[in-house]
């Protein structure tokens, strides 16, 4: 019979070291690439340090000129709009395009991968594709708008007024796509007796979605709230292809603002403050959602 040990090393043992051989990589990475540096912000915040010179304490200082900083609450005020924007309206074309592509249409599989390119595409690309389509007097888009009748079209990526809106229009785009196949498993989920026993009882198609797709689709719609929210917030590399902020300060977010506080200003104190305001303002809208999706799930 067997003693249980392998030279001289328990088994429960041995078990237990090669399990943490396999999650060492993972604690190694994650405590030298996430916790070391996350705790080096929260010291940065309370301290003024351009990366030269030895570091002062300021406290709460930081937050204070934080958020005394007009551009910084014009960026926060920005980032809301542009973060509702994004949500609501990738959340219904997703959910549109995925109730249609789940149809029997001819060649579905070639307009779904067209649709989800554009996720897994360069940001560069596409922020160069998007340039050329909306410049002002010779983009694509602009000529067609004079063609069915609007004589001044949009600035779009040169104006202040509509260079936020154009951001927006590229994010859904690109975004689209990604949540537009979260929604396709989740209807693909869906029992098809459930659709032939609404037939039966004489349900529409109408109501057939509002009374019991819908309905279903409530964990797959939370999940996309809450990346879109997430993803909407931290947004920063397409923003920065397309318009760098600008012009002026119109598309500036607070992921901008944290760069420009970082790699132009070299005040890493603020910097740390203004990324410490933006991961607590993430925290509590994710924390009001799940909050929100447990009573949503608790009166179902």
């Amino acid at each position: 019979m067997g003693t249980g040990k392998k030279c001289g090393i328990p088994l429960t043992l041995r078990n237990t070291l090669v399990g943490l051989s396999f999650i060492m990589p993972n604690f190694i990475g994650f405590f030298i690439f996430v916790l070391i540096p996350v705790a080096f912000s929260l010291i940065l915040s309370v301290m003024n340090w351009d990366g030269f010179n030895a570091m002062e304490f300021a406290g709460i200082n930081n937050f204070r000129a934080v958020f005394r900083d007009s551009i910084f609450r014009q960026s926060m005020g920005r980032t809301f709009v542009y973060t509702a924007s994004c949500v609501v309206f990738t959340m219904f074309a997703s959910l549109g395009l995925a109730v249609l592509l789940n149809k029997k249409l001819a060649a579905k599989n070639f307009f779904r991968s067209a649709i989800f390119f554009p996720y897994v595409a360069s940001v560069v690309s596409i922020a160069v594709v998007w340039r050329l389509l909306f410049m002002r007097d010779t983009g694509p888009v602009n000529l067609f708008l004079r063609f069915i009748g609007i004589a001044n079209p949009p600035g779009w990526f040169v104006t202040t007024k509509w260079a936020l809106p154009g951001v927006i229009i590229v994010t859904i785009w690109k975004s689209m796509g990604y949540y537009m196949i979260v929604y396709l498993a989740a209807l693909q989920g869906i029992p098809k007796e459930l659709h032939e026993a609404a037939s039966i009882d004489g349900a529409s198609s109408i109501q057939y979605f509002w009374r019991i797709t819908l309905p279903l689709l409530a964990p797959a719609t939370f999940f996309v709230v809450l990346m879109l929210t997430i993803n909407s917030f931290k947004s920063f590399d397409l923003i920065f292809a397309l318009t760098e902020g600008g012009p002026g300060n119109a598309t500036m977010l607070l992921s901008h603002y944290i760069y420009n506080k970082a790699f132009i200003s070299f005040n890493y104190g603020q910097t740390s403050a203004a990324a410490l305001v933006l991961f607590a303002i993430i925290g509590l809208i994710t924390l009001i959602q799940f909050r929100m999706e447990k009573r949503l799930g608790g009166t179902a």
